[in-house]
């Protein structure tokens, strides 16, 4: 006992002295504001890209949801826990994802794990974009294939990469990127890696977690964008479908085995079905709703516009818009320069993001105003020049 709490004691002091301590806040939230310690905060550190988290409509179907179905699932997919709203959830998925199955998963976390240890074998391959999410790296570190990652968007790395692999026998690749990166917003040149897959015979998996529901024809995603299908799809429902949890879209035969062999999936209780009918709604939403994908577009316009030159303000094609700092203790001195003129962008620092590359992640949602926006570009504008 006494050298756990030795290490655990020498690991938090080692964090605190690095400025890397990380504290939750605990917040209460109203619409686009937040409240700290009775103060009110604009909320640009949301990932509610579509403002539907608060919507009304969203709201009372899960409202309804309950009333239908009740609050938990009861057990597994496989025991009791598949029911009708989570069927009728998959098959809507599938319908305007273009594919032919999609499981249910209770986090992005989760699917992506089970994906990569239940597909891969000890003579596969996995190769992965170096700024993938953590949670498809820590898969393809404990999974059986020969993990390797090539440079982000770096079409001629992973050219190289899959060159050396594909005459190999009984090697089989597979090729895993994000649609939209969540710390820089960029998105992944995907036309040019589904045409590299094919040409080597690779699977290419998407995670498409901070794109699906703002990109594409009827919010599709990133693929879609892109004018392409990869092999599998992730899409999580923590973002713009403004819930939680997550589905892998892919092939009958790919569902099948998922269904069979993913430990994840089996041996978790599945999503509440009154999660699965507000689900319903929130697909409903994102494919009818364009105003919502156009409000983004015109607010991250605006905040282009009213930022001044010089400042490191990234633009991207996504709601997602990185202002690089540099060290941690500065973006630590400028979110909390920000918070005090009531704005609440929250500090990205390593190991999430490559050391010397702190940020502040400042992130647009449909229900922000233009008086929003000008508050955020003032603010930063005061800031940054002080």
């Amino acid at each position: 006992m006494p050298h756990f709490k030795q290490r655990i004691e020498k690991s938090l002091s080692e964090r605190k002295a690095q400025g890397l301590y990380r504290r939750r806040a605990c917040l209460s939230r109203q619409q686009q504001c937040v409240e700290h310690h009775g103060d009110a905060f604009i909320n640009f550190s949301s990932n509610d890209y579509l403002g539907l988290a608060q919507e009304p409509d969203l709201v009372k179907a899960w409202q309804e949801g309950l009333t239908l179905f009740g609050t938990g699932s009861g057990a597994s997919p496989l025991v009791t826990g598949f029911h009708t709203a989570h069927h009728q959830l998959e098959a809507q998925l599938s319908d305007w994802l273009g594919y032919e199955r999609a499981l249910l998963f209770n986090s992005g976390f989760s699917a992506n794990q089970a994906l990569l240890f239940t597909l891969l074998e000890k003579d596969d391959v996995l190769i992965q974009d170096k700024l993938n999410h953590a949670s498809l790296m820590e898969a393809g570190m404990l999974s059986p294939a020969t993990m390797r990652r090539f440079a982000h968007n770096d079409l001629a790395a992973l050219q190289r990469t899959l060159s050396r692999y594909s005459d190999q026998p009984n090697t089989v690749a597979m090729v895993v990127t994000e649609g939209v990166f969540s710390m820089d917003g960029d998105l992944s040149p995907l036309a040019e890696m589904k045409l590299l897959c094919e040409q080597h015979n690779s699977w290419l998996v998407v995670d498409d977690a901070h794109g699906c529901g703002v990109l594409g024809e009827q919010g599709r995603g990133s693929c879609d964008h892109a004018g392409i299908k990869p092999d599998v799809l992730v899409v999580t429902f923590g973002k713009a479908f403004g819930l939680q949890g997550a589905a892998i879209l892919c092939n009958d035969d790919t569902a099948e085995y998922l269904i069979q062999f993913a430990r994840h999936f089996i041996y978790s209780t599945a999503m509440p079905p009154a999660q699965a009918h507000a689900l319903s709604k929130a697909c409903q939403l994102i494919r009818e709703d364009q105003w919502r994908r156009d409000k983004l577009l015109e607010l991250s316009t605006l905040l282009s516009e009213k930022v001044n030159e010089g400042i490191e303000l990234i633009k991207t094609p996504t709601p997602i818009k990185p202002l690089l700092i540099g060290s941690s203790e500065k973006a630590l001195a400028v979110s909390e320069q920000l918070r005090q003129r009531g704005i609440w962008v929250s500090a990205i620092r390593p190991p999430t993001v490559p050391v010397n590359t702190a940020r502040l992640r400042i992130t647009l949602t449909a229900a922000h105003t233009r008086a929003d926006i000008d508050k955020l570009a003032t603010a930063i504008n005061e800031v940054i020049h002080d």
